[in-house]
């Protein structure tokens, strides 16, 4: 029997390692979850979450060359997300989803980012600034002219 990517099939987790779990799928094959695929949180230790042993709902994601790639958060049905309040308010054109530019600069205003020289140059006078800023309020608290006091 082969697996449909796509399809949800039940198994039974048979190992578990440091990237992933392995789970026995019906007709004997077996698939990894990785670890990333577990939860829709970050996942430390995957013994938090699996036992050997425990059946489990997966999704199929991948087939290639006989691995079979499964995902546990893939295979949860997850209600759509309601509208928020604030956009339920909106009038149905605000709402809608147009191919309008999300780009709000003016195009005539555009200027590039720096390169790393013009970064290096400006970080250079800046800090030269402030060193001789620096110096100056230090030499006045000292008595000036960095002379020593005898």
């Amino acid at each position: 029997m082969s697996i449909e990517v796509g399809s949800k099939v039940l198994g039974k987790v048979t190992g578990i390692t440091n990237f992933g779990a392995f789970v026995e799928l019906s007709g004997g094959q077996t698939g990894l979850v990785h670890i990333s695929e577990v939860a829709d949180s970050y996942v430390k230790d995957i013994n938090d979450h699996l036992k050997v042993g425990q059946e489990i709902e997966v999704k199929v994601v991948n087939e290639k060359d006989g691995k079979i790639g499964l995902s546990i958060k893939k295979a949860i049905d997850k209600p759509e997300r309601q509208p928020s309040s604030y956009s339920q308010r909106l009038p149905r054109q605000a709402r809608s989803n147009d191919n309008r530019s999300k780009d709000f600069r003016s195009k005539s205003n555009f200027q590039p980012k720096e390169n790393f020289e013009q970064k290096m140059a400006r970080f250079l006078k800046d800090s030269e600034e402030n060193l001789s800023t620096l110096k100056r309020s230090t030499e006045t608290k000292r008595g000036g002219r960095g002379g020593r006091r005898g």
